[in-house]
């Protein structure tokens, strides 16, 4: 994708993702998203005002002549027009003939994040621009759906279920999500080199490092995989997991064998993911007593509030933490009724 934004991309546009990546540190993966996101919004403007553009399928409009005239034209209508659009109109998968349409408010609020994150920078970095048409705009309000996680006996079921030719490299794999909550792109960007005795050290979202420490599990996971790596020479010889084509594992990869293994284990692969992993491990931490603030170093949340969602998942927790309160105890006494002293 990087590769297409000197073709595809008007100048400020290029800057725009320039900056992200260089100075905000953003991943390519992230940069990648604001691209398209961008792209998609200035095909739908372009595609509103030429009327010689009305019957042509929208991703196939150019946007490299957008400019600065055009993107100070665009008001806070225009932005909802999109919206509305994205809500009622818009391919959820493109090229589908199946696909349905609309995207959910979560996906909306999303591509008005990164809209306007851009004429946050037009206006307030590059002071291209005095009136910003995101200012006022409201972001779609979003159903907070509880994480999915897996029950202990479910995880344990999981783990139990792992066989097969590669049975060391995915239990590893699936050791370390359970245990240390790791995100899929981090755990694919594992090196060799990223293990220091009891602990791991993980590039994060924002290429943030941290620290993981590794309880007996992992560390006996680790051993017996390392057992079996077999050594390879070339671009990916310090890959810590390996494909079958000795490569660094992929994402797709990693995907392919949870849903395998969740399928063994007898559980519903299609409610379940890598990602829900993750999930499970910050839920069981949790649930077994560790502190959210360390939950949250341990995830990498940049912010508490993100973690503390999971605070929230495990109601029999919050039933024993009613019950474990000292005035739990104290039993209702009726007071006795005054005697009438007027008979």
């Amino acid at each position: 994708m990087a590769n297409n934004f000197r073709t595809e991309a008007p100048r400020l546009l290029l800057d725009f993702l320039s900056y992200h990546e260089t100075i905000k540190a953003h991943s390519s993966r992230t940069v990648d998203e604001y691209f398209l996101d961008m792209r998609n919004f200035f095909r739908y403007i372009k595609w509103t005002r030429d009327a010689s553009l009305a019957d042509k399928p929208l991703d196939e409009i150019s946007i490299l002549d957008v400019d600065l005239p055009l993107i100070s034209s665009i008001t806070m209508t225009d932005i909802y027009g999109y919206m509305t659009y994205l809500s009622r109109d818009r391919a959820i998968r493109q090229n589908c003939e199946n696909s349905n349409k609309g995207l959910n408010s979560a996906s909306r609020a999303r591509k008005l994040a990164t809209i306007r994150s851009f004429f946050n920078y037009i206006c307030n970095k590059r002071h291209l621009l005095e009136e910003n048409p995101c200012k006022d705009i409201d972001t779609p309000k979003t159903r907070k759906a509880l994480p999915r996680y897996l029950t202990l006996d479910e995880s344990l079921s999981l783990l139990e279920s792992v066989d097969g030719p590669h049975r060391e490299r995915d239990y590893c794999i699936i050791t370390l999500f359970l245990n240390c909550g790791l995100r899929i792109s981090e755990l694919i960007g594992l090196n060799l080199g990223s293990i220091h005795g009891d602990a791991l050290r993980i590039l994060g979202k924002g290429n943030k490092e941290r620290t993981v420490y590794l309880n007996q599990a992992c560390q006996e996971a680790l051993t017996a995989y390392l057992a079996v790596r077999r050594p390879i020479s070339g671009r990916d010889q310090e890959a810590l997991f390996l494909s079958a084509q000795n490569k660094r594992i992929s994402r797709a990869t990693v995907h392919s064998l949870v849903k395998k293994h969740l399928s063994v284990a007898g559980l519903d692969s299609s409610q379940y993911s890598a990602h829900k992993l993750r999930h499970t491990a910050a839920t069981l931490m949790l649930q077994n007593g560790v502190d959210v603030k360390a939950v949250q170093e341990v995830l990498g949340h940049e912010h508490l509030n993100t973690t503390e969602i999971y605070t929230h998942i495990d109601n029999e927790a919050l039933r024993v933490a009613a019950r474990a309160n000292p005035l739990s105890q104290v039993h209702h006494k009726e007071k006795p009724k005054e005697s009438d002293n007027n008979n």
